[in-house]
């Protein structure tokens, strides 16, 4: 699993939202973007890292950012997910793993002794001409968003 590192150039990518529209990477040229990859719609750690973000995006967006969530879950159930909590950013169904891939958070996780693979809970800062920037690899689901404005 070869994971993203500041300094690296950011792949082109593109995957179907939680309506279906396709994201690409492209449509943020010039923008600063958060891509956060999170384990499973609607589970706890998942739902208060999305909420904490939810809740700063206006301070988000006022510092030039743009926002990504990204999971393997279904369209349907990230539809789910953003309704339900009312996210004003999109969610990738990447359930094929492409853009996992790309940024190299799906492998080999241990729980209770249980080895599977699955997605890393990982955040990526990409600048305007796709340059990862920052990486965050422990995020504090609760406060996510001041690990981003810091």
């Amino acid at each position: 699993m070869d994971t993203l590192k500041v300094g690296d150039k950011v792949p082109s990518f593109s995957a179907k939202d939680q309506d279906g529209n396709l994201v690409k990477l492209s449509d943020y040229k010039g923008k600063k973007l958060i891509v956060f990859f999170y384990p499973k719609a609607s589970t706890p750690g998942c739902t208060a890292e999305a909420c904490n973000l939810r809740d700063n995006y206006q301070e988000l967006q006022a510092n030039g950012y743009e926002l990504l969530g990204v999971s393997a879950d279904s369209e349907a159930r990230q539809a789910k997910f953003k309704s339900k909590y009312e996210f004003p950013f999109p969610l990738l169904a990447d359930e094929v793993h492409t853009v996992l891939n790309i940024f190299g958070v799906w492998g080999p996780k241990k729980f209770m002794g249980r080895e599977y693979d699955g997605i890393h809970r990982k955040t990526f800062v990409i600048d305007g001409n796709g340059m990862v920037i920052k990486v965050i690899d422990k995020v504090k689901t609760k406060d996510h968003a001041a690990q981003l404005l810091e």
